[in-house]
């Protein structure tokens, strides 16, 4: 997949007039008085309604938030895709710091847009947003999951998506060295905050090391109160250089695989929850020609998206872990496919989901 720009003409050319783009529809929404700026991208509705997060974060400018929305949006369609969901990709953004101008008003507003939009687009938790802000954007659309089984939602959808990273990552394990045990694997985690924590915990669990690095050092602490065997990178570009790393979670915000970290990380496997991982076109193969293997994001991170769709059909966890579960052999068969077809997996994950959602639009 190939990432927009946020520069204005670019975003149109990707929207319109480019193989990239293809959404089916964008919506700009402002609410003044609660100074709600947001963005809505449908990418696709072929497999069903587009399903995907909410994400709260203070852009540098709109167009950096128009074009994250499409970013986004076009990931959700080939996650849900790979996942199995009859769901097409969707995403949307509220810009600004949430710590300074999220309010319940402000995400009343954010539901009633939602809500126009008659079920084409249903919305969850991301960075920024959490199952409280669900709850209250539900008053006003019932088209929203992940809130809290007191509202009748699924809950916290970060616990699925860092168990769907560890299956991913098992699979890598066995692809690689024959053995999906992690034990005695040193395993780096960029971001340990919603499901880095999680992943955190079923990685010792596994009996792995590990490493981890976070701008906030308050969930780096909660971390290591909690497991004082657990250690610190000073930042991310240590941590990626860490001598002996076996396995590097990305599991902050999108790009973190770019020109400069690519020539300098030391592990041999990357699977992460973030999403977008890849900066730009062509960091795939740049892996590939340095022999390490890439587990595709938006496939390995799915748990959290199967858990909030099926919160759609009355939300049963056993059945949701065992779906989530399935990841590790949908992450070794898109191995397979990479090997038998001499492409990076990232190149494969995208021609099984797009052959998903051709197949869903023939008549």
């Amino acid at each position: 997949m190939t990432d927009v720009t946020g520069s204005p003409d670019d975003v149109l050319h990707t929207l319109f007039r480019s193989e990239q783009g293809g959404h089916e529809q964008v919506v700009l929404c402002q609410d003044r008085a609660t100074g709600l700026k947001a963005v809505i991208a449908i990418h696709s509705t072929a497999l069903g309604p587009a399903l995907g997060g909410t994400r709260f974060y203070p852009y540098a400018s709109e167009e950096a938030a128009v074009a994250d929305a499409l970013n986004l949006a076009r990931g959700m369609s080939y996650k849900n895709a790979m996942a199995g969901l009859d769901h097409g990709g969707g995403k949307a953004v509220i810009i600004g710091d949430p710590e300074q101008i999220k309010s319940e008003e402000l995400l009343l507003a954010y539901g009633r847009f939602v809500a126009s939009l008659g079920g084409r687009y249903v919305t969850a938790c991301d960075v920024g947003t959490y199952v409280a802000d669900m709850d209250v954007v539900a008053r006003e659309c019932r088209w929203t999951t992940g809130r809290s089984p007191e509202n009748g939602g699924a809950g916290d959808s970060s616990v699925l998506t860092a168990f769907g990273v560890f299956q991913g990552m098992r699979a890598s394990a066995q692809h690689l060295w024959g053995d999906p045990s992690l034990r005695g694997r040193t395993v780096g985690v960029a971001g340990v905050g919603k499901v880095g924590r999680h992943l955190v915990e079923h990685l010792l669990e596994d009996g792995a090391r590990v490493v981890i690095a976070d701008v906030r050092q308050d969930s780096v602490g909660r971390i290591v109160d909690k497991h004082p065997s657990v250690e610190v990178a000073v930042d991310t570009e240590r941590l990626i250089r860490t001598e002996g790393l076996d396995i590097y979670a990305p599991c902050a915000l999108g790009g973190a695989l770019d020109d400069e970290s690519v020539p300098a990380l030391t592990a041999r496997i990357v699977c992460g929850a973030a999403n977008n991982q890849l900066a730009h076109p062509g960091v795939e193969k740049d892996l590939d020609d340095r022999g390490i293997l890439y587990a595709p994001d938006y496939v390995v991170n799915a748990g959290g998206v199967i858990q909030v769709a099926d919160e759609l059909h009355g939300f049963d966890f056993d059945r949701c872990k065992e779906k989530a579960a399935k990841i590790f052999d949908t992450t070794l068969a898109i191995f397979a496919r990479a090997k038998e077809d001499g492409i990076p997996p990232a190149a494969a994950a995208d021609r099984i989901a797009e052959n998903r959602i051709a197949e869903a639009r023939r008549p």
